[in-house]
């Protein structure tokens, strides 16, 4: 501790010598890796434009719909952005001008997260965080990687994982309370969205997904959340997606899902990360677009890693996090002043981001230990004397004993002293409505993404094209017997397995779901009707398509019931394979995986089908029990061997006749019982509908596990000893 004070002492002395205008001289002890030649002078502040503490006057109307802030503290510019002076992107001829939002104000006290580890919560997150948010204000949580910001936003959310554990109190608009449906948004990191949509239909089914009522009235509420998000130019193109060369830029796509949850017009939006993967100009009109937001009342939190001087000029309040600890809260230029009271004052021409994770993110220890020797013409390029460790150590005790935290503990004291207008929740789309919305846009998606669907179609046409050439001219004597047993088993088996080609489509409808049922625009049951409804008629033409082409080719009976039972019996078969791919997709969630496993299965599948041994000579431990029993081929292929060979009769000699059970004795197994046919149809249709329970069961239970429910905890204890 005393070498951290001494260490400490140094840097102040240094930074109050270096903010002197008369000796503006470089910090010793505190350098950065700059270009030859560059300055590496710390800011004065006696240099920096002067700006009045603003008393804010916060007053809650009885009867009213949020809180009114009398005068909103306007944290000043590094830049002239927030002075107003740089226009705002033009809004189209003849746009609706943005609905003004009834915003809420938002506090959290002592907050403290824990992650389980090994069944006990030792790993604290989120370390006694408390701070504020204002109606109509930006608040960003910044700080390196790894450091608890996304933890902390989704704690304030109410959307921790099942894993984490939350001690402290959570306030909305002086309540305890969790957010109810509909008051607040929440925009993932990786959000997927449906390339094959524009952005005005995606919006618009989202609208159909969330809002109750009529279709036409959601039609206004979309046309609202696109000029919000400046998206009018962008409104009538594809979003793109695997199937399109070219799509939105990654900016457009952000605010394509920010826009997704605005059209419940909330009172609270939650990003995380809004500028990721953003180039410096996208991210800049991020930023402005949602400083317009702002400004209409819509309260923003959002996380950042690292911002250009120009969007950290756009902040009003800032939130530092370091290893779970505050090291700041307050407003964004009024933490430069605290970085240059604890000893590390910003120097010029550096972006205050930049400098503020130059201080306090660990990983630049690596940094330091490379460059600890290095010379060159230009100056020492050996790192600072203090090590990161001790940097955060002395600015989260610098805060502590600075009257930021005073400043704080008042205004939360405030803003929870009267309890304020509940928020309300709002409508939910029904049910059946949500089930016809997800159909529709699947059937729209699937007439438009050839590679997944229309190419799989195609693929499965040349494969029945092949196996029936292959096996055509067969005739009805009783040698074709062995031979057309042959050319079903490849038919069934070669067809199903070439429907793993959807398990990339089935693993893009799975993320989908997870990313609406974790803003409780979808469910389970909704989405899995939905997607069985949708696919009925695209498998159904699989079905019918190459069922005609086969049927013909081999020389199957020529009769139309016989028929008709064919294309039943693969139709209900494909339905078989789409419920094990959507379970096994569900359970692994990753393609290759998924694929690897469902190759396996149809082979060991295939295998017990009785083809290349009859199904009473297996094996019986494994391969008959349960092997041969769930294996779907089996059913399937008995079905159609029943369907064609009984009531039928081969000649054996001139006198002799055989029935065609008899001749399938020595390649399959079948029945002789005439209602054998449809006892196999119906175990078909039964596992179809089990396979889909359990996947029913998965996305409850697994799926939806992974994403964060709505939950908050209060905690009268010690947050500091959490048990």
């Amino acid at each position: 501790m005393e070498e951290i004070q001494s260490q400490s002492d140094n840097y102040r002395s240094s930074s109050s010598s270096a903010s002197s205008p008369t000796s503006r001289v470089p910090s010793s002890n505190f350098f950065y890796l700059r270009k030859p030649g560059s300055l590496r002078q710390p800011i004065s502040f006696e240099d920096s434009p002067e700006w009045e503490d603003t008393d804010i006057d916060v007053r809650v109307e009885e009867g009213g719909d949020c809180i009114n802030v009398a005068a909103t503290p306007v944290s000043p510019s590094l830049s002239k952005l927030n002075s107003g002076s740089l226009p705002s992107p033009p809004l189209p001829e003849n746009a609706v001008v943005a609905r003004k939002i009834a915003g809420a104000s938002v506090v959290w006290k002592d907050l403290t997260v824990t992650i389980k580890n090994k069944r006990k919560y030792s790993d604290k997150v989120v370390k006694s965080s408390s701070g504020y948010v204002l109606p109509g204000t930006m608040t960003v949580i910044m700080g390196p990687a790894k450091s608890g910001k996304s933890t902390l936003l989704r704690a304030i959310a109410g959307r921790l994982h099942h894993s984490a554990k939350m001690y402290g109190e959570v306030f909305v608009n002086g309540t305890k309370s969790h957010l109810p449906y509909g008051s607040y948004g929440f925009v993932e990191r990786e959000t997927t969205l449906i390339g094959s949509l524009t952005v005005r239909e995606y919006l618009y089914y989202s609208a159909l997904l969330q809002l109750p009522g009529f279709f036409c009235q959601k039609k206004g509420v979309v046309e609202d959340a696109i000029h919000a998000m400046s998206l009018s130019d962008y409104a009538n193109k594809l979003i793109g997606g695997p199937c399109y060369t070219k799509g939105l830029p990654n900016g457009e796509r952000r605010r394509v899902r920010i826009a997704r949850e605005l059209v419940m017009r909330p009172h609270i939006l939650f990003i995380d990360e809004p500028l990721y993967h953003l180039d410096s100009v996208s991210a800049l009109l991020m930023m402005v677009t949602l400083k317009k937001l702002a400004s209409t009342g819509c309260t923003l939190i959002f996380t950042i890693y690292q911002s250009s001087t120009e969007v950290f000029g756009l902040f009003d309040q800032i939130c530092l996090l370091s290893n779970g600890n505050t090291l700041f809260f307050g407003e964004t230029l009024a933490c430069l002043q605290h970085f240059s009271n604890a000893g590390f004052p910003c120097p010029i021409m550096q972006s205050p981001s930049d400098h503020f994770l130059r201080a306090i993110n660990t990983d630049f220890d690596r940094i330091i230990a490379m460059c600890k020797n290095w010379q060159d013409d230009h100056g020492d390029f050996s790192s600072v004397n203090m090590d990161t460790a001790v940097a955060i150590h002395t600015l989260e005790a610098t805060y502590k004993s600075s009257a930021d935290v005073v400043a704080v503990e008042t205004m939360i004291l405030k803003l929870t002293e009267k309890e304020g207008p509940y928020l309300k929740s709002k409508g939910k789309a029904s049910s059946a409505t949500r089930i016809a919305v997800l159909t529709w846009r699947s059937l729209l998606i699937i007439s438009r993404e050839w590679k997944y669907y229309w190419l799989r179609l195609i693929l499965c046409m040349l494969l029945t094209l092949c196996i029936g050439t292959v096996f055509s001219g067969l005739g009805h004597s009783l040698s074709s017997v062995v031979t057309r047993v042959a050319a079903i088993f490849t038919f069934i088996s070669f067809t199903s397995l070439l429907g793993i080609a959807g398990v990339p489509s089935l693993r893009r409808e799975i993320k989908i779901y997870a990313s609406e049922e974790s803003n409780k625009h979808s469910g389970a049951l909704v989405f899995l009707l939905g997607q069985l409804l949708s696919s009925i008629p695209f498998l159904f033409l699989i079905s019918i398509s190459s069922s005609l082409v086969f049927y013909f080719l081999i020389g199957l009976r020529d009769e139309f019931s016989l028929l008709m039972y064919f294309v039943l019996n693969f139709f209900i078969c494909l339905l078989v394979n789409e419920g094990l791919m959507l379970l096994v997709t569900a359970l692994w969630q990753h393609v290759f995986s998924s694929v690897l496993t469902l190759v396996l299965m149809h082979v060991v599948m295939m295998l017990s089908a009785g083809y290349f041994r009859i199904r009473n000579a297996l094996p019986g431990p494994v391969w008959t029990y349960p092997i041969s029993y769930i294996a779907f081929h089996t059913y399937s292929i008995q079905g159609l061997l029943e369907n064609e060979y009984l009531g039928t009769s081969f000649a054996v000699g001139e006198v002799r006749t055989i029935s065609g059970i008899q001749a399938l004795r020595s390649a399959y197994d079948i029945s002789s019982d005439s209602n054998s046919k449809w006892e196999n149809l119906l175990v078909l249709f039964l596992m179809a509908i089990a396979y889909r329970i359990l996947v029913l069961i998965v996305l409850y239970f697994h799926v939806g596990k992974n994403e964060s429910t709505p939950k908050f905890f209060q905690c009268n204890q010690d947050t500091s000893n959490p048990r």
